[in-house]
């Protein structure tokens, strides 16, 4: 590899889901929803996911957050005073404003301090888009000995009553890493992203901004919540992830087969094994999470990451590159050295 890292790696992973885990039959009867459940296993790969409303938790966005900071501080070895950054990757906040990152310094920290908090909202591909960016700063920045990144979903909160598609695949997860500066270039090596605005109409939350705020008239008319206006074409991560990762080895200078993991958009298993044959990869090289938690959005990257770590599948040294998928259109990819 040609070495164009900015020299700052993970020293520490955390994950947060709320209760007890809720398999498909069970939340037929507490969402009163049907859906094909033989699909969803068997080619999606979902059976179990987290949803805390339906557990009668209350808990939501910036919870799930901290919680998962707090774990991967801990795993850092770390106080959570010496963080100087926060970064929150979601496009399902706590509110609008103030930014979910500065809520969860406030929790962290409890007090003023100098550290730099923000939001990052690029829909599911907000956790590698925060990444990217998160890594920059820690890098450049001398004063900023760690940062906390975290990838947080709450889309079931957004979930219509009814909704037998949203609340099949959506679920509630946070994961976060906590990164450092490291001697060398090793660590972080490169982002590649791709945005399509003119796909902004697909698949959102329309309503609670600007440009139609929730009134009497937007609940009545049931205009509000997660909005499926469009199909997604069946074969667009097909089409789009293969070449992506391609274009962020050859900025980087590494070869296909020189890289030890490989991690996805926890959204349909089936796609995720097609790419893995396109790049001419073993599926061992890469980790699937659906299974367990459901489809969680800008968490669902650092949860799977969480697990191949627990579970040795990415060792210290490995080339990692995790690649995620959002409405919009955003992609965005990212390389390290772990």
């Amino acid at each position: 590899m040609e070495g164009r890292g900015v020299g700052v790696g993970i020293v520490g992973t955390g994950l947060y889901v709320p209760g007890e885990s809720i398999d498909n039959e069970e939340l037929k009867r507490l969402a009163g929803v049907d859906f094909d459940e033989i699909k969803l296993r068997e080619k999606i790969g979902i059976e179990r996911r987290h949803i805390a409303h339906l557990r009668g938790i209350d808990e939501t966005t910036a919870d799930f957050a901290e919680r998962a900071a707090r774990e991967a501080i801990s795993a850092a070895g770390i106080r959570a005073e010496e963080v100087g950054l926060v970064v929150v990757g979601t496009d399902t906040p706590e509110y609008i404003s103030p930014a979910t990152a500065i809520v969860v310094q406030g929790r962290l920290q409890s007090a003023q301090r100098s550290v730099c908090s923000f939001d990052v909202g690029a829909s599911c591909a907000g956790f590698v888009t925060a990444f990217d960016a998160a890594a920059r700063i820690v890098g450049s920045d001398p004063e900023i000995r760690y940062g906390v990144v975290i990838g947080v979903y709450n889309m079931p909160r957004y979930v219509r009553e009814g909704d037998s598609f949203g609340y099949s695949i959506f679920a509630d997860g946070a994961a976060a890493v906590v990164i450092a500066k490291r001697e060398g270039a090793d660590g972080y090596l490169g982002g590649q992203f791709v945005t399509d605005g003119t796909q902004w109409d697909y698949v959102g939350v329309y309503s609670g901004g600007t440009r139609r705020p929730v009134t009497r008239e937007v609940l009545d008319s049931e205009q509000y919540g997660l909005q499926l206006l469009k199909p997604l074409p069946g074969n667009r991560n097909v089409e789009l992830w293969p070449p992506i990762v391609r274009a962020l080895l050859a900025k980087i200078g590494a070869s296909i087969e020189s890289v030890g993991h490989i991690l996805f958009t926890q959204i349909n298993r089936s796609v995720i094994y097609e790419v893995m044959n396109i790049l001419g990869l073993p599926r061992e090289r890469t980790t699937t999470i659906m299974d367990r938690y459901g489809y969680t959005g800008s968490a669902c990257v650092p949860m799977a990451l969480h697990h191949a770590l627990r579970e040795g599948r990415i060792r210290r040294g490995d080339l990692v590159v995790s690649i995620a998928s959002g409405a919009g259109l955003a992609v965005g990819a990212n390389a390290f050295i772990y």
